[in-house]
């Protein structure tokens, strides 16, 4: 039976029915691809936290890869990994506990390097997390010299429903690429993140290049300042999100699509049929430096 099995599967692997998927194990020094070493530095960061409120709650772990690309996007080197606990003077909860296997006494008198974290996220030209407009914010309460960076975001400046994903969670995206790992630890979800920046599309264009030309590109966040709860699913659909510090729903607009926005909400949102208690949403303009705070 051992041995149908077997079969089976190595028949099941041959025809692409089953995907090996191959533990991820990332190494320090060349990647062998591109023209490297390349002369350009990013730094991949991950945090894990006591809570999902950076006004209120503390970083416990802190983790950071550098790595270099050459000018086509294409990662040619990876530097070492650098991880930090922190304790944040209070216990932590049992669900936290259980979402990332840190606990009290692996916290107990340890500190963040503030100096080496900051200088390293300094000596790059961008920060990337996976979830930016979570973790810039935590970073920056924690690191006060690493404010005003350029950051981009690994999950929403790459379009992975046009690379074939099926979602934009970095496990999963991980999984589709081939690989696994142990989720829910910044080190992990660092060198996960470098990883899918790697993948190459169609026409063989990495991630990591899509992501830096959406980020290096201006924008503007456009708040549905004034508008009525009757309008939250048309505000929902169009992909707006609800801040709950502002209470306000918003979206980052492209140049180019602006006036086309501006349009759609004087006709949904801001029209008298709408009920709204402004005549117009707030515009700010943002770049890799003002972008996800």
């Amino acid at each position: 039976m051992s041995n149908q099995l077997a079969v089976d599967r190595d028949a099941a692997v041959e025809d692409g029915v089953v995907r090996v998927l191959h533990p991820l194990r990332m190494r320090e020094g060349s990647t062998g691809e591109g023209d490297g070493p390349g002369s350009y530095v990013g730094v991949a960061i991950d945090v894990e936290t006591t809570g999902l409120d950076a006004n209120t709650g503390k970083i416990i772990e802190l983790a950071l890869r550098r790595f270099r690309y050459d000018r086509n996007g294409v990662i040619t080197d990876i530097d070492e990994a650098h991880e930090w606990h922190e304790d944040p003077g209070e216990p932590l909860t049992p669900e936290i506990q259980a979402l990332t296997g840190i606990t009290g006494a692996v916290l107990e008198g340890r500190e963040i390097d503030e100096e080496a974290a900051t200088r390293l996220l300094r000596s790059a030209s961008f920060v990337v997390a996976h979830n930016s407009l979570f973790d810039r914010r935590w970073v920056e309460n924690r690191l006060p010299g690493a404010r005003g960076l350029n950051w981009c975001c690994s999950m929403s400046q790459v379009d992975w429903k046009a690379r074939s994903f099926d979602g934009k969670v970095l496990g999963y995206l991980l999984v589709q690429a081939g690989y696994y790992h142990c989720g829910h630890r910044a080190s992990a979800d660092v060198d996960a993140m470098i990883q899918i920046l790697r993948h190459r599309d169609s026409d063989d264009r990495t991630a990591l290049a899509e992501m830096i030309e959406r980020g290096a590109q201006p924008g503007w966040i456009v708040r549905a300042k004034g508008a009525d709860f009757g309008v939250k699913d048309l505000l929902k659909g169009r992909g707006y999100r609800w801040s709950s510090d502002d209470k306000v729903w918003w979206r980052e607009i492209e140049d180019a699509r602006l006036v086309e926005e501006q349009f759609w909400l004087a006709g949904h949102v801001y029209s008298m049929d709408a009920n709204p208690k402004a005549i117009c949403p707030d515009l700010e303009r943002v770049t890799a430096r003002t972008r996800f705070l």
